[in-house]
Order: C-alpha cells, then sequence, then structure tokens
C-alpha cells in the first residue's frame, strides 16, 4: 500500500490516541468524510453498463456448483424447528430437513435492516462502502452504485445463468434494477412489503401514487441492446427489457393479476420455470429466491389462515412460516425430480434480525434486541446450508460468519478462489471493471469442515452508526437504544463489554456504581477485568479505517433522521448567500 495520505494517517494514529475518542466514530467518520469517487484501474474506465454475454462454461461440475440462495424476510432463528427444537407452536419440516442434510449455524450475522442485509450479501462490502445503509424509499435516488461489484456479475463471468425472484429492496429507478448488475433476469418488487400496499390504504390519496407512490412489481431481462428510453421517475432504461407487471395489493382484487395472499407462490414458480431453463441451456444456475415471509404486514390466503386453529396455538406468524416452508419445498423437491440436488448449494438466511416490535408480524428471536438495533437480535440470524458432499450433514457450526462472506466463498466455488484480491487490485466481471475492498472472507474450510472460521471480527452499523465490534467471542457496544429501533440512540461514555460465549442474549446490563458484590455488580466486576481488550478494539478499527482511506465510498448512506436533510439545506442557504454576496 502506498504511504498514506493525511487521511491515511489518522486512521494509523488511532493506535495512539485516547481510547474513546478515536474509537466510536472513526469508521463513521472516515465513510462519511471520504471524498466519493468511482474508483478505476490506471488506464481503464469506471463502471459503465453491462454486456449480457457469458464467456463460454461447461454445464455444472463439482467444481461449479449450482446455487440457490433463499433469503426470507424478517426471519428469526425461533421461526425454524431445527433452532427451536419444538420450543415454538411452530412448524418447518422442509427447513427442518435443510438443516438435517447440512448445516445450521449459530454464529451468522446479517446487518440491522431490510436494505443493508440485502446489499450486504450481493455486494460483499458493509453497507456503509455503497451507501445502501437503510430501508429504501420510493423514488429515492440511492441504490445500488455501479462501482459495487455483486455476486451475480461475478457468477455470470463463470459462465452462470443468473436469477433474482421476489423482493430487491435496492433502489427502485431503473439504474439500479438487479439486470444492470448482473442478473440475467428479474421479476419481483422493490420496497419493504407493506410500501406495496401503501396505495390500497384508505387514507392514501390516489393522486400521490404518480408522484411519490411505489413502483409496480417489475419483470426484467438483461440485453446487450442499450435502450436510451427515459422513463419519469425511474430514469433511462439502458440494457435491459423492462415490463411492468402491474401492482401487488393485500388482497385478490379484479383486474389485477398479483395479490400479497398468493405472491410467495408466483415467486416459487418464478425460480423453479428459471432453473428448468438455466437447465436446458445447459448452463450452472445461480437462482436467489426471496419471499415475502415475514415482513408486515402479513395477508394471508384462507388455505394458510385455516392452519390456525385451537389446538396448535398458533399465530398468523406460524402459519405465515408454513407457507414460507411449504414454498422452499415445492423447490427443494423440484431439485430431486430433475437430478439437480447432489451439485446445487442450498442456503437459508435472512437479512436481518427478526421484527419482534410487529409480532404476530415478523420474527421470533431468542437475543436481546430486533431488527434495526445494534443487540444480537438485530444482527444475528438462521443460516442454514446443504451442499453435498462438501458441508458433513446434521452438523451445527459455531464458527463466525457474516453475509459479507458469501461473495468470496461463492467465487471459490466457482473457480475464483482470489477474487478480493484480485478486486483490491482492479478486476473486469461481465463487461465491468471494478477495484473495490470486500470485506468478506473465503469460509469454504469452515464450511466443508477442513479447518476453522476465517473471520474473527464483526461490525454492527445501525444505519451509519457504529453501534458495536465483535472480536472473537467478545462483543463491544456502543450506543443504547432503550427505546428499540424507533427510539433514539444513547452514545455510551464507556462502551460496554459482553463474552457471547458465556452471556449470548446480552442479559447483564450496562456497568454501573451499584456495589462490586453480588449479581448486579458482576458488570463493573467483568468491565474492570476485561477492559485491557480495547486495544483490539482500537487496531481494528485502524485496520478497518485505512481501507476507507484506499477505497472510498461509492456514495454517502442514508437514514431515517433529519442530519442528512439539515446539512443539505444549510449548504443550499450558504449557496445562495455566497450567491448573493458576488452579486
Amino acid at each position: 500500500m502506498a504511504k498514506p495520505n493525511g487521511a491515511g494517517q489518522m486512521a494509523l494514529n488511532f493506535r495512539r490516541r485516547g481510547l474513546m475518542a478515536g474509537t466510536v466514530g472513526a469508521i463513521s467518520a472516515l465513510a462519511l468524510s471520504t471524498p466519493l469517487f468511482a474508483q478505476t484501474t490506471p488506464g481503464r474506465p469506471a463502471a459503465s453498463a453491462a454486456a449480457v454475454t457469458a464467456p463460454a462454461v461447461p454445464a455444472p461440475t463439482p467444481q461449479r456448483p449450482n446455487i440457490l440462495f433463499i433469503m426470507g424476510d424478517d426471519v428469526g432463528m425461533w421461526n425454524i424447528g431445527a433452532y427451536h427444537r419444538g420450543l415454538m407452536a411452530g412448524r418447518t419440516p422442509n427447513l427442518d430437513r435443510l438443516a438435517a442434510e447440512g448445516a445450521l449455524f449459530t454464529d451468522y450475522y446479517a446487518e440491522a435492516s431490510c436494505t443493508a442485509g440485502r446489499a450486504n450479501f450481493i455486494t460483499g462490502q458493509l453497507p456503509i462502502r455503497t451507501g445502501l445503509t437503510t430501508v429504501g424509499q420510493a423514488g429515492s435516488p440511492l441504490g445500488l452504485p455501479a462501482e459495487a461489484p455483486t455476486i451475480a456479475a461475478m457468477l455470470r463471468q463463470q459462465g452462470y445463468a443468473t436469477g433474482q425472484f421476489g423482493k430487491n429492496h435496492l433502489g427502485d429507478r431503473n439504474e439500479f434494477l438487479p439486470c444492470v448488475h448482473g442478473f440475467d433476469e428479474f421479476f419481483g418488487y422493490l420496497y419493504h412489503l407493506d410500501a406495496m400496499q401503501d396505495p390500497f390504504n384508505r387514507t392514501y390519496p390516489p393522486a400521490a401514487r404518480a408522484t411519490v407512490g411505489p413502483r409496480n412489481i417489475v419483470r426484467c431481462t438483461a440485453t446487450n441492446v442499450d435502450d436510451t428510453t427515459d422513463q419519469p421517475r425511474w430514469g433511462r432504461v439502458g440494457r435491459q427489457r423492462i415490463v411492468d407487471e402491474g401492482p401487488l395489493p393485500p388482497h385478490p382484487t379484479p383486474g389485477i393479476t398479483y395479490n400479497m395472499e398468493t405472491f410467495d407462490e408466483v415467486i416459487r414458480d418464478n425460480v423453479i420455470g428459471f432453473i428448468d431453463r438455466a437447465v436446458a441451456a445447459n448452463r450452472p444456475f445461480f437462482a436467489y429466491m426471496n419471499p415475502t415471509r415475514m415482513h408486515v404486514i402479513t395477508h394471508l390466503s384462507p388455505e394458510y389462515m385455516n392452519r390456525i386453529t385451537p389446538e396448535n396455538d398458533w399465530t398468523i406468524q406460524e402459519a405465515g412460516m408454513a407457507q414460507l416452508d411449504d414454498n422452499i419445498g415445492a423447490v427443494m423437491n423440484h431439485l430431486r425430480q430433475r437430478g439437480l440436488d447432489q451439485n446445487t448449494i442450498v442456503v437459508f438466511t435472512t437479512d436481518n434480525g427478526a421484527e419482534t416490535f410487529t409480532w404476530p408480524d415478523g420474527g421470533n428471536t431468542p437475543f436481546a434486541g430486533t431488527k434495526g438495533m445494534g443487540l444480537e437480535g438485530g444482527f444475528r440470524v438462521p443460516m442454514i446450508i446443504r451442499w453435498p458432499g462438501r458441508v458433513a450433514p446434521n452438523t451445527v457450526q459455531n464458527g463466525l460468519m457474516s453475509g459479507l462472506d458469501w461473495f468470496p466463498t461463492f467465487a471459490a466455488a466457482a473457480g475464483l478462489p482470489n477474487i478480493a484480491a484480485e478486486l483490491r487490485a482492479g478486476r473486469d466481471l461481465a463487461g465491468r471493471n471494478y477495484r473495490v475492498h470486500l470485506d468478506g472472507y473465503d469460509q469454504t474450510a469452515m464450511l466443508t469442515g477442513t479447518g476453522r472460521s476465517t473471520r474473527n471480527e464483526l461490525i454492527y452499523f445501525t444505519q451509519t452508526e457504529l453501534a458495536a465490534i465483535r472480536i472473537g467471542n467478545y462483543k463491544y457496544r456502543f450506543l443504547d437504544q432503550p427505546n428499540g429501533w424507533l427510539g433514539g440512540s444513547v452514545r455510551l461514555n464507556t462502551p460496554m463489554i459482553t463474552n457471547l460465549r458465556v452471556d449470548p442474549f446480552e442479559r447483564l446490563g450496562l456497568p454501573s456504581n451499584m456495589s462490586l458484590t453480588g449479581a448486579w455488580g458482576y458488570p463493573m466486576d467483568f468491565f474492570v477485568r476485561e477492559f485491557w481488550r480495547f486495544v483490539y478494539v482500537q487496531q481494528e478499527v485502524a485496520r478497518v479505517a485505512e481501507t476507507f482511506v484506499a477505497y472510498p465510498p461509492a456514495q454517502r448512506g442514508a437514514s431515517f433522521g433529519i442530519e442528512a436533510v439539515k446539512a443539505q439545506v444549510e449548504a443550499a442557504i450558504e449557496a445562495a448567500r455566497r450567491s448573493g454576496a458576488g452579486r
């Protein structure tokens, strides 16, 4: 690495500065203050529109397995039978079978919200690098940046057919759609599920639909033809064909094709159709399945509502999970019938921690906190993987893993074992050139039982705030959210230390001024004995901060707060003042 510039020297100096002054805001500050520009390799252009033509690659082999990745929505560990072991009322036989035939993870992490969690997976980068830090809204100028490579682009480079079906939530403008970011085809919706319901609510003004309403369900296909059509609100079409598939009302509605009660079955059928087309074309496939369940607002068909009985103690949460489980089972049965199940990696996980505050919608988790929070309940999620011949069946894995790790892990499975180093230096993928820092690690050794996790740290961002860092088994939390995701954050003067192997549910509170004897004094006693560990936090912050200097964020992230709006207003006032002074 070249000698650090001023910002880089600042990062290096974290090791010698005061403990908390430099640590808490270091990564956030660098990520939000570093100049924003597209990274390019010298002599190469910045990322541009993708070509669709994929290299000619043989059909799937053990070296290039098919991949079915299922991303649930707001599902918690205790919504799945293989995790709760009968403690909860719900039953998920197909997910349980998936776990019995593969591995179940206890220490797998997503992000704190939908957009961040999905960006984390598809890009292999911390969301603060891509700017996708919080829930995307209709018409937002923020979306998946052209500078960010995706798993789909990487796999297309290796000859895979790539398809995404269901929720996307990485931007609704044409420039953000999956088909200009590595996917051959996409069918689905572009927001959190309840956003699609908004226009059907009684209080929603019909005239608002055209200006601030959500975009309809979209079907798009990647092409080699650059369509210069500029669509109102959604922008230039680019190298894709786009079909408006209509709205997504809560219930069956005359004249409208789809509805929320049965849309997961539509997603299921599109996944199966894509798999069949890939097989017919003799190409390995990457099928990215994104069901609606269990995001608010849950609208169930009579078939699943009728499964709620006095005898089983179910709510709409258990019935909705039954629908999700049935659809996963249908796709798995199709793989078996086609003889594809023995050479297909199948993963089930979810995008963020369970949304327990909307019960019985959302999910259920044993961990403290909920979606949107820096506690374990906001980040730690279920993950099950089935990979015959590589992942031992009926395995429980306690190694640390993040959604960030799939990019290099799938790259290795597809024949690109050095993708992280290659992208740091600058590399072409599916017609674009990228130069980025991946935050993921290749976890092949842990998954296959030949080694330990290659990850020792985890960084918790809630929107653009650095909430906590986990190093090994120890977690260091820098803020508290006593009123949950929707309440404010309280910055801690003294961070909290938790050993997640002895207190995984974070039941012990913040250090207090109470007596150092008895159970109530334990947090303070523990804190005093373990305070020396903060040197590791400083080192980790410095390491990550240096990567932001070398690889600046593609765009600034958003939040639900008014800080960004306030900054824009102040900038506009200052610009007007200067303009007036110059007259």
